[in-house]
């Protein structure tokens, strides 16, 4: 799973998501590539897994990029814990995605093998998701 090696500051606040995304937008890399809908807190182990269904999938062939990284702490305090004493531990890390981030790219496969890879990472995924296309496929 995705994680930093190190950090300089072990907690940060929760904060909210507002507006669309600014940067990542574009296909960068690949040719087809999933794009987010809504904003969301993406986990590490969410990513991980559809990482795995679409490499499956691919069986492998072509070239595949995730374009997010869960840098932010998740925080949880235990069940039945009274108010106060602090701030828990890090349970988890998440990656904060705004509306129109592309968040998977993949090139060095067909469209149709591309499309049905991408569909099956994005429902692994909390959120909705719309496949994107770069302008310079040719489509017969």
């Amino acid at each position: 799973m995705l994680q930093p090696k190190r950090t300089k500051y072990k907690k940060k606040q929760k904060g909210r998501i507002r507006g669309n995304s600014k940067k990542g937008f574009l296909l960068s890399r690949g040719l087809y590539g999933i794009k987010a809908l809504e904003p969301a807190w993406i986990t590490s182990r969410q990513l991980e897994a559809a990482r795995v269904a679409a490499t499956r999938y691919m069986k492998r062939e072509g070239r595949l990029w995730i374009n997010i990284f869960p840098d932010k702490p998740a925080t949880k305090k235990p069940q039945e814990v009274r108010m106060g004493k602090g701030k828990g531990p890090v349970e988890f890390w998440v990656s904060v995605v705004k509306p129109g981030r592309i968040l998977f790219e993949i090139d060095g496969v067909e469209m149709k093998i591309a499309m049905e890879a991408l569909r099956l990472a994005a429902q692994k995924l909390p959120i909705k998701m719309k496949f994107v296309f770069s302008n310079e496929v040719n489509l017969l």
